[in-house]
């Protein structure tokens, strides 16, 4: 048994166990923690003080008094002044970076015309606009915790590959090599880079920052140049056997339709897409395909939310007015309840913050999906691990609430969240 890198996964989870418990409630104790957790008040006391000096937690300026006798308890948050999350979003036309706080803030963004459709051009000019939002950052004295980088494709996550980027002309290119040694070569600093798809980046900006309760699953709907959704399944994003789930741009919506960028005849993409908007006479044919394909995927998945954006759904709010009102017609054919249907928070910026929430995300949840008996056997190796060097005081966790390898393995059900809602500070 490799007994120190077992001990540092189980670290590393219930480092993330504690910050998901601030996350959800800003202002509880160390006491509060350790009863949430079921963690020792102890390991509870030496997590929180790394989190502290690292600057993911922050205590509060004057403990609070409580009930019966003993010393005031000093309430903490994640700390939403020293760290923070970048995002990037290569679009079809455009490049967007932002960078928020753990917390959901957007402290800085800019966007500039995406001068090249190739890989390589692309790459050079992503690490030039995020080096300059780095030297931004380092003036501010902030910290850089990652980057998440999203564009329109079907990205493969753990090969790094985006797979196919029609609206891009990419097939196969191993984008995130390419744009960690883009990076280095500029100088940016070295932290942590994650890659996903536009849509599932969308989603999670309004997952992982959401003051919302109970919206798993949520679905997100983006209508850009491309059309795509970002579900999100069990706490975690659903992206399917090689990275291709919610590609619903390129489900058909009429046989023998117009000719799509993917080379099929009436996809989505072709009468909800913002190109197809342009020439468009109006828009409430769009609006009315698009409350077909929510309407489909309402029925697929089943989901609590479902959010609409893009620059078709930004630009034309009408389009989300006739898709609710489309898909509410639906719902009443079928005597069946209404789901949740909203425009994007973040307007333009939803997919470059998702790409920020993916950093919060991954990090949050330091085991992976997938070939789940290898992973219970790495949690069981690590629950036994930290068994063996206990003493008799740290082991005296609550039984109900000990760590258990299936809790890390099949996503446990998302906290409340509490909170003022995310915003955008002015500049």
């Amino acid at each position: 048994m490799k007994t120190t890198g077992d001990q540092q996964l189980l670290k590393r989870i219930n480092r993330s166990v504690l910050l998901r418990l601030m996350r959800a409630e800003s202002g509880l104790s160390r006491a509060d923690l350790s009863r949430k957790s079921g963690l020792t008040k102890s390991t509870v006391s030496a997590l929180v003080r790394e989190l502290v000096a690292e600057k993911w937690m922050a205590e509060a300026h004057a403990p609070v008094a409580v009930e019966g006798m003993g010393r005031p308890s000093t309430p903490l948050q994640l700390d939403a002044e020293t760290r923070v999350l970048m995002g990037v979003e290569i679009a079809v036309e455009c490049l967007r970076v932002v960078c928020v706080t753990l917390t959901g803030v957007v402290v800085s963004h800019a966007q500039v015309p995406l001068v090249s459709n190739l890989a390589a051009r692309a790459c050079q000019q992503t690490a030039q606009v995020v080096f300059e939002q780095c030297q931004q950052l380092a003036a501010k004295k902030l910290l850089l915790s990652g980057v998440g980088v999203c564009l329109p494709g079907a990205i493969n996550e753990e090969a790094g590959m985006v797979r196919f980027a029609p609206n891009l002309g990419w097939r196969e290119v191993p984008f995130l090599s390419m744009i960690s040694t883009a990076f280095i070569d500029i100088g940016v600093p070295q932290v942590p880079i994650h890659l996903q798809n536009d849509a599932d980046a969308a989603a999670l900006s309004e997952y992982e920052f959401s003051t919302y309760e109970g919206e798993d699953p949520l679905i997100f709907v983006s209508c850009d140049v491309g059309v795509g959704a970002g579900i999100i399944l069990n706490d975690r994003l659903f992206v399917g056997a090689i990275g291709m789930a919610g590609e619903i741009g390129h489900t058909i919506l009429q046989i023998d339709g117009p000719l799509c960028s993917c080379g099929r005849l009436g996809c989505a993409e072709t009468f909800i897409g913002s190109r197809a908007l342009k020439t468009a006479k109006n828009t409430d044919l769009a609006g009315k395909y698009l409350g077909v394909l929510i309407q489909n995927l309402d029925v697929m998945f089943n989901p609590r939310t479902i959010v609409l954006g893009g620059q078709s759904c930004v630009n034309n709010p009408e389009v989300i007015d006739k898709a609710i009102a489309t898909l509410t017609n639906y719902s009443k054919l079928a005597d069946m309840p209404l789901t949740t249907v909203r425009a994007a928070r973040y307007g333009l910026l939803a997919a470059a913050v998702g790409s920020a929430a993916l950093v919060w995300h991954r990090f949050l949840r330091p085991m992976p999906v997938g070939k789940s008996a290898p992973l219970q056997q790495m949690v069981k190796n690590a629950v036994a691990a930290a068994a063996e060097v206990e003493t008799k005081e740290t082991a005296k966790v609550v039984p109900s609430l000990k760590p258990q390898a299936a809790e890390y393995v099949v996503p446990i059900k998302p906290v409340k969240r509490r909170g003022s809602p995310a915003k955008i500070q002015e500049h």
